[in-house]
């Protein structure tokens, strides 16, 4: 099953959706920010993605800018970080099986799907 970490109040991760609906596949949506993945999941789609968890992170939102910008965390503290302050987490991630992409540009969808 294919799944989307979606933010409804994000543009691309509106155009990410629409991309799956289009595709007649079934999915579901995880909004991540009420349904905030595990330490556990982080760190699988971390893996599935084939990033470090900076490269997840959203760095110009106040909460980093603020609070960890200046800190030089280790992977395991940046994931605490996320499932802590899951506004941090790069959108939209689609997962499907043993893939996962940001979509962004949302048009990446489309290569795991």
């Amino acid at each position: 099953m294919i799944k989307i970490y979606h933010n409804n109040r994000c543009s691309k991760s509106r155009e990410a959706l629409q991309l799956l609906e289009a595709s007649g596949k079934p999915f579901e949506v995880i909004k991540y920010l009420e349904d905030v993945p595990t330490k556990e999941e982080l760190e699988q789609i971390v893996d599935l993605l084939d990033i470090r968890p900076i490269d997840l992170v959203r760095k110009n939102e106040s909460v980093w800018k603020e609070n960890f910008k200046q800190e030089n965390l280790s992977d395991e503290a940046l994931i605490d970080v996320m499932v802590k302050y899951p506004k941090l987490i790069e959108r939209p991630i689609v997962v499907n099986g043993e893939k996962a992409v940001i979509g962004r540009p949302p048009q990446q969808v489309l290569d795991i799907i």
